[in-house]
């Protein structure tokens, strides 16, 4: 199979992608990656990490955090490992760790795979949220990563919040129609949600939603100001999504943790 190496954050770290298969990283990665902002030692765990993407993101802009990328898939996790290998990547591969497990198993079998409870102050997750009818390929690496499956949110914040120190935050991104599933499965877990839905122009349906909660807290649910990647013309990214974008900046919580 084909691949490239992409530089992301403006050439500060590259990530080892397959070309025309699987799942290959973009923007939603570093929005994603955005929402972790933290000073100081932070451990972070990223699952279903694909080549690596998010994880480098969040260790390239925050020089203290350890990431675990954790990846299903073998094929993807050999280019994780391929990433980290990469000379350009020295500054964070050292931070960086690659755990081939699947994110939905439970109980004894999740522990034994290497996901230990209450270890991590940070969760994120770039799940499959396109409806199995969305998109058909012929590319099963592609539709794995990308096709939703039932249950889905529920099974990999389940995991979150057991992997999770109380108090730690959960992050991911994901499509608006799954906001009902996303705040069901926090159910009790997760309290503080703040959702920001973006929008690719101001006069545009919103095509994502950026979602955090904390472990354990009993805040309300709070949708924030909407965030716009572009200007109503051209194609050039506004001031903040091109700094979220590249690194630059870190997507804080409007409220800290409540317990």
């Amino acid at each position: 199979m084909s691949e490239t190496i992409d530089a992301f954050h403006r050439g500060r770290f590259h990530v080892v992608q397959p070309k025309g298969a699987g799942h290959r990283s973009g923007v939603d990665a570093m929005l994603l990656a955005s929402l972790v902002d933290a000073a100081g030692p932070v451990s972070v765990a990223d699952l279903g990490s694909g080549a690596g993407a998010v994880g480098l993101a969040v260790a390239s802009r925050l020089p203290q955090a350890r990431v675990l990328l954790v990846e299903r898939s073998p094929l993807m996790a050999e280019y994780a490992r391929k990433t980290l290998s990469l000379p350009e990547n020295e500054a964070v591969a050292s931070r960086v760790v690659v755990l081939e497990a699947d994110v939905t198993l439970t109980g004894k079998a999740r522990f034994v795979a290497g996901l230990e409870d209450e270890v991590h102050d940070h969760v994120i997750m770039n799940p499959p949220f396109n409806d199995p009818t969305d998109r058909l390929t012929p590319d099963a690496l592609k539709a794995e990563a990308h096709a939703m499956r039932e249950g889905l949110f529920e099974s990999w914040i389940r995991t979150a919040g057991a992997i999770m120190k109380p108090g730690g935050q959960l992050s991911l991104i994901a499509r608006p129609q799954s906001v009902a599933e996303i705040i069901a499965a926090c159910g009790k877990r997760f309290g503080g949600l703040e959702i920001t839905a973006v929008h690719p122009r101001p006069k545009e349906d919103a095509t994502r939603l950026l979602v955090t909660a904390i472990k354990g807290s009993r805040a309300r649910l709070l949708f924030r100001a909407p965030l716009f990647l572009h200007g109503d013309e051209g194609h050039s990214f506004t001031r903040t999504a091109d700094d979220l974008n590249n690194g630059r900046l870190g997507y804080s919580r409007r409220h800290p943790a409540r317990r």
